[in-house]
């Protein structure tokens, strides 16, 4: 694996002209911006369908995707909609924002237009996909026909029937709401088409796309609800314990999730076939997977369930390395990224060395003047050559906007540590760049927003806040030829170019 560089982007925040990034031309231009700045990786967050919160780590479903991202101008094209129709469309008139309320109320009913003038049922092509499919597709499609018919509520307070799936109350819905499943897979069938036709441009490009999979799913989802054996449920399916992060200096209740926790043993008895089906399933999708939170799989934090926070919750062992092993003898080798970032004990450590992963190195977790001088693991001389260094990722403060907000102490942390007491604050963020891209480490990702120098007002997300997260998105007149070059300069002179 050769020295490469790649650039974090979510497929929200790039420019479209209806209000969210997705599947449109304007990711095409992206990946040709990639390949000429001389970058290796596009790295993306979770491609499910959001759910309250919209945030990508809390989905409907673990294998569908999101129809925000299904392109409108593809459709024009198709014929299914008309130009006009979208133009008249309000999705908001702030180019660099998304108005994800405006998105629910005036993007599904065109995409419900464009399902109607379909005549979809007599495609060839879908009715293959849905067949390949079925596994998965059919409880995602019924269950987000269903969750519409209870207007939108949990599948926890829909009516016991199809909340417990009895087989009478399922036969009845697929019945009753054909057409509305039907239109949720048109809508899978056109995400993964159009998905599909952009990761191939990309790769013809020499650009790989990094996935990112969350290592819970949602209560609400249909992941929960048709498998709920899979979780810690009672027979009511109420959770008996939910998912969170202990008290900390930043937190002094912890972080309530609220996701479902495995059922460990179960998965362990049936030789992990879910999970193995699922990364397997992200190994079509993307070309590098990133597991979230992989400290889960050595022990994870249980809040028993109905506790309002996180300070009555217990450590509990995790599958360890059992599972990764289960992995790579069933599906091969592949690319992972292990996010082995927050609290970090040497079990952790050794699952990660273990697995053979690279871990994830985050310069702006290494300046803490708390931290009494101790060596660090985020500091770029510490490094080691199987990790991914990064400025920062989509949960932290873009670098302008973390140093702006750092104490005094830790800010001549940085510039101690750079040897550099002239350069303008306003530009220290080109010296810290260049700080972790001629590290040792084999691949560096820098969020498109640090290389723009831009503030916390670009910021995709602050953990435990709800409104204003998810919301960013570049214009094109940003991803300028002159940011090209720059780009393209430091990642030849630290000897991280694509040459592909």
């Amino acid at each position: 694996m050769n020295r490469a560089a790649g650039i974090l982007l979510p497929i929200t925040s790039l420019p479209s002209k209806y209000g969210i990034g997705c599947f449109s031309q304007s990711a095409y231009d992206f990946v040709d911006w990639l390949k000429e700045a001389g970058q290796t990786y596009w790295q993306i967050l979770p491609l499910g369908p959001t759910s309250y919160g919209d945030s990508p780590y809390q989905s409907f479903s673990t294998f569908a995707g999101n129809p925000y991202f299904i392109s409108l101008e593809t459709l024009i094209e198709e014929g299914v909609l008309t130009k006009a129709e979208c133009d008249k469309a309000d999705f908001g008139k702030t180019e660099n924002d998304i108005d994800y309320e405006k998105m629910y109320i005036n993007r599904y009913p065109l995409l419900r237009k464009a399902y109607e003038r379909s005549d979809i049922s007599k495609n060839a092509e879908y009715q293959k996909f849905v067949e390949e499919n079925n596994w998965w597709l059919s409880d995602y499609a019924l269950f987000m026909a269903v969750k519409e018919r209870f207007e939108g509520k949990p599948w926890t307070e829909w009516a016991e029937d199809i909340r417990l799936r009895w087989s009478n109350a399922m036969d009845y819905y697929r019945r009753e709401l054909y057409f509305d499943i039907e239109f949720q897979q048109y809508l899978q069938f056109q995400f993964f088409r159009q998905w599909k036709k952009l990761r191939e441009y990309a790769n013809d490009k020499g650009i790989q796309i990094v996935g990112d999979i969350p290592i819970y799913v949602a209560m609400d989802s249909a992941d929960a609800w048709a498998h709920p054996e899979l979780f810690q449920l009672d027979e009511e399916n109420v959770p008996t314990a939910v998912a969170g992060c202990p008290p900390d200096g930043f937190s002094a209740d912890g972080q309530l999730w609220g996701n479902p926790l495995y059922r460990w043993e179960y998965h362990k008895q049936t030789g992990y076939d879910w999970w193995i089906t699922r990364l397997w399933f992200c190994f079509q999708m993307y070309d590098v997977v990133r597991i979230d939170h992989f400290r889960g799989f050595d022990e994870y934090y249980s809040i028993p369930y109905g506790e309002e926070t996180a300070v009555n919750g217990h450590w509990e062992k995790g599958p360890g390395i059992e599972l990764f092993r289960t992995m790579e003898r069933r599906l091969g080798k592949h690319e992972v990224i292990a996010e082995d970032l927050g609290y970090v004990t040497d079990s952790v450590r050794q699952l990660v060395r273990d697995s053979g992963f690279p871990g994830m190195k985050v310069l702006e977790f290494a300046f803490d003047s708390r931290d009494s001088g101790s060596a660090s693991d985020y500091f770029p001389h510490n490094f080691i050559e199987n990790s991914v260094a990064y400025t920062g990722t989509h949960d932290n403060e873009t670098l302008v906007g973390w140093f702006h907000s750092i104490p005094k102490k830790d800010l001549q942390m940085v510039r101690d540590y750079l040897c550099d007491q002239y350069t303008p604050e306003k530009q220290l963020y080109k010296p810290l760049i260049s700080l972790v891209m001629r590290s040792i480490s084999k691949t560096c990702i820098i969020p498109i927003q640090d290389y723009l120098g831009y503030d916390n007002s670009c910021r995709i997300n602050k953990p435990s806040t709800l409104g204003t997260n998810w919301r960013w998105r570049i214009q094109k007149k940003e991803l300028s030829s002159a940011l090209q070059k720059e780009i393209l300069a430091v990642t030849k002179r630290y000897g991280r170019m694509n040459w592909n």
